[in-house]
């Protein structure tokens, strides 16, 4: 819900605070318009106790699902909702029957590279863009409903 937005740029810059000394910009979910991107993307928010600790935020390329942002309270972090998030992503692209999930994230975000690989995400390139950031893209096909 619209009101949710505050929550949810202030959740996602505390999930990514502690990449501001190791990347030579800040990362582009702190940067956000958040506003505009509640009517653009669909937020997937994982809530306990009333409090938003987790949130993924998705849209549809083609047909592809891209995972544009996912954040866990840094207080959170290690209890495995990042993953539970990301099976939630793959689960929106099955049930659009779209041919799988894609993600970019910095090549210096080493633990998050690890985690997608972990679940399923294989390289496909990598991009230079503005200070020298590498973002690498990663893609996870998924089984259609037919089965192929």
């Amino acid at each position: 819900m619209l009101e949710d937005v505050p929550d949810i740029q202030a959740l996602t810059i505390r999930a990514y605070t502690k990449w501001l000394d190791i990347t030579p910009r800040p990362p582009r979910p702190i940067t956000a318009d958040y506003n505009q991107a509640f009517f653009d993307h669909r937020f997937d928010l994982l809530v306990d106790q009333g409090q938003i600790i987790g949130l993924v935020e998705t849209t549809q390329q083609g047909d592809e699902l891209m995972i544009v942002n996912v954040a866990v309270s840094p207080d959170r972090q290690g209890e495995g909702h990042g993953a539970l998030l990301m099976r939630h992503a793959e689960h929106i692209a099955q049930n659009a029957r779209l041919r799988g999930t894609r993600l970019y994230t910095n090549k210096l975000m080493s633990s998050n590279i690890a985690l997608y690989e972990r679940l399923g995400y294989v390289f496909e390139k990598e991009t230079i863009h503005d200070l020298g950031t590498i973002a690498v893209h990663m893609v996870r096909p998924l089984m259609n409903q037919k089965g192929a």
